[in-house]
C-alpha cells in the first residue's frame, strides 16, 4: 500500500500564490528490466497525477517510465477561496491513491 505526504498551507490570503508539495511512495518498475532468468519484469509505474481545488482541476501531470521512484511533485496555485484540495495518483496494476487537504482563505 502506498502512502502520500502532502504539504499545503493551512491558511492563505485571497489572491496569494501558494506552493503545494506532494510525495507518494511507489517503487516504480519501467518494464525494461529483466530477471536473472531473462524474463521481463512487468511495468509498474504511476501514470498520472491530478490535483483539484474545490472540484476544479488545477494541475495535471502525465508520468512516464523515466520518472523516479517515489515521485516528488511541487507546483503553485492562487488561493481563491477556502476549501479542499484533492490529490489523486493512478497507475498500472490498479494503483490508485487519493488524499485531501483543506485550506482557509481570508
Amino acid at each position: 500500500m502506498a502512502s502520500a505526504l502532502i504539504n499545503v498551507p493551512e491558511r492563505a490570503r485571497r489572491g496569494e500564490i501558494i506552493e503545494i508539495k506532494t510525495l507518494v511512495s511507489h517503487p516504480m518498475e519501467t518494464g525494461y528490466r529483466r530477471t536473472q532468468l531473462g524474463a521481463t519484469i512487468p511495468r509498474d509505474i504511476i501514470r498520472s497525477f491530478v490535483c483539484t481545488y474545490n472540484g476544479a482541476e488545477i494541475f495535471r501531470a502525465e508520468l512516464h517510465p523515466a520518472i523516479a521512484a517515489n515521485p516528488f511533485i511541487t507546483f503553485t496555485t492562487v488561493a481563491t477561496e477556502s476549501g479542499t484540495l484533492t490529490f489523486q495518483w493512478t497507475g498500472d496494476n490498479g494503483f490508485s491513491v487519493t488524499q485531501s487537504a483543506t485550506i482557509t482563505v481570508g
